[in-house]
């Protein structure tokens, strides 16, 4: 029987009308919820990503704020006007769209960011947070795939998760929360040997690579809940996975598809963390 596929689409959309409720009761104390987007270069990937965030945004009524730079962006401009943002009291969240130009210190731009307005949750204070079990910011794709095994009642306590990829944007956070929740964790990266002996054991199989049709249907444990976190651009323009899909779906009990699954989700977790901080903050 082929997987049932998991509608990120669908789950987003109950989070955002929950998130909504969230806002009006701020409103109502006279707070209103805001981001700022910082976006440098020219990668239209992350304009679509920005877009999306942005038009989210606009729908439970936060406020939003585009901030845009040129691909011949300094560091320092960028600094500058982080700076700012963190003493805005109408500014809740500030997320730096990545990747960054290659002339700027990708980690210096998230460290200068206020964690109390890290909404990414990629600042070492939260990642830190994080990893002592005690999260305040937790990275939105993580965040994302958590509440979607939640909403599908996947077992954890006591199952094998296994993770490809150890980026601390995803692999990593992601480990620990499925650490938290009582899982056994293996992180399984490009110089991992015998990789798919791991992931045959997985009863969750993770992948957050970027490489496109890397997990096959011989490396997915039959009912395995299998979660595609890639995104990657066919040469038609069209958008794929990290797993091979269509193979996976008759062997996997859970799949998420590609676009669809993790992403909306993903966006979700953003407008929620800055709601979040909004509340925590109490300013107007």
């Amino acid at each position: 029987m082929p997987a049932r596929i998991i509608d990120g689409k669908a789950l987003a959309a109950e989070v955002r009308l929950a998130l909504r409720q969230s806002v009006q009761g701020l409103l109502a104390r006279g707070v209103r919820p805001g981001l700022a987007v910082v976006l440098a270069g020219d990668n239209s990937a992350s304009r679509a990503y920005v877009g999306n965030k942005v038009k989210a945004c606009a729908e439970i009524g936060l406020r939003s704020e585009l901030h845009e730079y040129s691909q011949t962006v300094s560091e320092r401009e960028l600094l500058e006007r982080i700076a700012a943002l963190n003493r805005d009291p109408r500014i809740h969240g500030v997320l730096v769209q990545l990747p960054l130009p290659r002339q700027v210190n990708t980690a210096a731009v998230l460290e200068s960011v206020s964690p109390a307005k890290d909404v990414d949750g990629f600042h070492p204070a939260n990642l830190g947070a994080l990893v002592a079990g005690r999260p305040v910011f937790v990275p939105c794709t993580p965040a994302g795939v958590m509440r979607m095994l939640e909403r599908e009642a996947v077992p954890l306590a006591g199952r094998h998760a296994v993770v490809l990829g150890r980026s601390t944007i995803v692999g990593k956070p992601m480990a620990l929360l499925l650490l938290q929740k009582d899982a056994t964790v293996t992180i399984c990266h490009s110089k991992t040997e015998r990789l798919a002996e791991l992931t045959r054991r997985a009863d969750v199989l993770v992948a957050a690579v970027g490489r496109a049709g890397l997990v096959t249907a011989e490396m997915v444990k039959p009912g395995a809940c299998v979660i595609d976190v890639g995104i990657n651009r066919n040469a038609d323009g069209t958008l794929t996975g990290d797993v091979a899909s269509a193979a996976v779906r008759e062997v996997a009990g859970l799949l998420t598809p590609v676009p669809g699954g993790v992403g909306p989700m993903t966006v979700a977790m953003l407008i929620s963390n800055t709601v979040l901080a909004a509340t925590r903050s109490g300013s107007a």
